[in-house]
């Protein structure tokens, strides 16, 4: 089945909802019928993976996308079907809540995207973290974006992980205690200024510290260290507070520059 067209409604997606209205409508419908009327529309869903809800969002999202976007501009997606030169590389959080595309309005073609947990950069080193390296390689030194943000933002996940990471004693998690530890350097600077305040600001003050530590750490790159040099390449941070709903901005100076507050 493919998605290059709007399709009418099945007869599998008309037996489901003919079901579904059932169930609603006939309240005193016994459990044994209620239980079975339950499995066969699982079952349809089954046999069926049109009808399956998550294929139809798949569906229906790429449809939108299509007739909206790719459709509607086409002189746009065909020049980027020749290739790509984003002026940006963002490294985001993998938090569902902060996609860079849809909180700073990035259009196919503008950016180089990195995310992971907690949006952290780490050090240069050729023996580990190679999926990181390879992205800031790839998109300075191939590339030539000229410019790299990293966002950070409220209520993150792995940055309440690492503030809650015992100073000794076992990892809990297979992969997530290992990777959050890049970020123990901001860790320390904000204990160490901030250690008398609750535990929720200091994740506060962390979600930031972490990201002028990720800028510092890309200096380590000797691609970055030389188009920083050069005046090719800029390193700006970025905080999104989701919560309030704004944004704040900043170039990498290492805390000599005043921040941007987008409200």
């Amino acid at each position: 089945m493919e998605a290059g067209i709007a399709m009418p409604k099945n007869s599998c997606e008309e037996a489901i909802e003919g079901l579904k209205r059932l169930l609603s409508e006939k309240e005193s419908l016994e459990d044994v019928a209620t239980e079975k009327i339950k499995k066969l529309i699982i079952e349809l869903q089954r046999t069926d993976p049109s009808c399956d809800p998550v294929v139809q969002r798949i569906i229906k999202g790429f449809l939108h996308f299509k007739t909206h976007k790719f459709d509607k501009y086409p002189e746009y997606y065909h020049e980027l079907a020749q290739g790509q030169h984003p002026k940006f590389l963002v490294f985001a959080c993998s938090d569902s809540r902060v996609s860079p595309s849809n909180i700073l309005d990035f259009q196919p073609g503008e950016a180089f995207m990195a995310r992971n947990i907690a949006n952290l950069v780490p050090a240069f080193n050729q023996l580990r973290y190679s999926g990181v390296g390879a992205i800031i390689e790839y998109a300075v030194a191939e590339l030539k974006v000229e410019n790299i943000l990293v966002i950070g933002h409220s209520r993150c996940g792995g940055i309440k992980q690492l503030m809650s990471l015992p100073d000794v004693g076992p990892h809990q998690n297979d992969f997530i205690d290992d990777w959050v530890k890049i970020g123990l350097p901001a860790k320390a600077k904000v204990m160490e200024e901030y250690g008398n305040l609750p535990f929720e600001e200091q994740c506060k003050h962390c979600e930031k510290e972490a990201v002028d530590m990720s800028l510092t750490n890309l200096l380590s790159y000797p691609y970055v260290r030389d188009g920083v040099a050069n005046g090719t390449l800029a390193l700006r941070g970025g905080y999104y507070d989701f919560v309030e709903g704004k944004f704040l901005l900043w170039e990498a100076d290492f805390g000599l520059a005043v921040p941007i507050s987008i409200k």
